[in-house]
């Protein structure tokens, strides 16, 4: 079967790392599926055969011998029906790890987006500080109800699954805030997380793309 995920040829410093196609490219890693990359150059994104796949003109898309699907919550479940790995075992797993997935995109994705985005966009603008503490109390809600789930859990759901690559990428975006040490077993899962070996291959992957494409 061929898998084929779209990236970003290149994106500034600041994104580097963290733009979500590292979602697929850490679950094929973990699945140990080959895959292809569709390279986006600075106008491909808008342009109609990607809008034809991907309709935001957003990556990651994906596509294999079956399916084609945009959204990285539905990738990595596709993913995971393909992989021996990361396949759950029942009906039962499955559900619990579609919530998780869902969790992390719906109940605390967009809290940490509202906290670690305005000061990248809007940076100088007084609203930006006057909003911190708000943001600051909705994300820590979150990260308390995670941690209570986490307590006396290694995984999310029972083994290591792709609700654990969502939540980890979800959750790296405030790696070295105060916020997350204020809780150490969910700062203790991130660092479980992001030391497999599959992420280190994911995140390498993707830099050295944007390091091939660098402008001049």
């Amino acid at each position: 079967m061929t898998i084929t995920i779209s990236a970003f040829a290149w994106v500034p410093d600041f994104a580097q790392g963290n733009v979500k196609d590292l979602r697929p490219r850490w679950a094929l890693e973990e699945a140990g599926l080959p895959y292809e990359v569709h390279l986006l150059g600075p106008d491909d994104a808008d342009g109609p055969a990607y809008r034809a796949w991907q309709p935001f003109g957003q990556v990651p898309a994906y596509r294999d011998d079956e399916v084609e699907l945009f959204e990285s919550g539905a990738i990595l479940l596709r993913i995971a029906e393909l992989s021996e790995v990361l396949r759950p075992a029942d009906r039962a797993e499955a559900g619990r790890v579609e919530a998780w997935v869902f969790a992390a995109l719906n109940s605390v994705e967009p809290k940490i987006d509202n906290l670690v985005l305005p000061p990248l966009f809007h940076l100088g603008e007084a609203w930006v500080e006057g909003q911190r503490p708000h943001a600051e109390a909705l994300v820590d809600k979150r990260l308390k109800g995670l941690a209570d789930w986490l307590n006396g859990r290694d995984w999310l759901t029972g083994r290591f699954s792709v609700a654990d690559i969502m939540m980890a990428t979800v959750l790296r975006a405030i790696k070295d805030h105060d916020l997350l040490a204020q809780h150490p077993n969910l700062a203790a899962y991130l660092a479980r997380c992001l030391s497999r070996p599959a992420f280190a291959r994911a995140l390498e992957a993707q830099l050295e793309t944007f390091r091939a494409h660098e402008p001049v």
